[in-house]
């Protein structure tokens, strides 16, 4: 099952420059682990130490908020995973 995952610019250079990444998988989950696999490096970026996903981390699946439970969201056959980070100001 071919799962595109789109990287936000700032994690490109972590996975040789590409905008997006082709990977497989049934949930989120899955899909980010494998790009973890071809891309270790993207794993300090996009988890805590504890594993768990970074709080300023925002998952889309097909352009919709994949929250909550995002890495449990099931993937289809040409699904588009959008990895955002979210900004803060004032």
């Amino acid at each position: 099952m071919a799962v595109n995952i789109n990287l936000h610019k700032t994690h490109r250079e972590y996975a040789g420059g590409r905008e997006a990444v082709a990977v497989t998988g049934t949930t989120v989950g899955a899909c980010i682990d494998d790009l973890l696999r071809q891309y270790p490096g993207l794993r300090e970026r996009l988890f805590d130490k504890k594993g768990t996903l970074r709080n300023f981390i925002e998952i889309y699946l097909n352009n919709e908020s994949a929250y909550p439970d995002e890495l449990k969201k099931v993937t289809q056959d040409g699904d588009e995973i959008h990895i955002v980070i979210l900004l803060a100001g004032g």
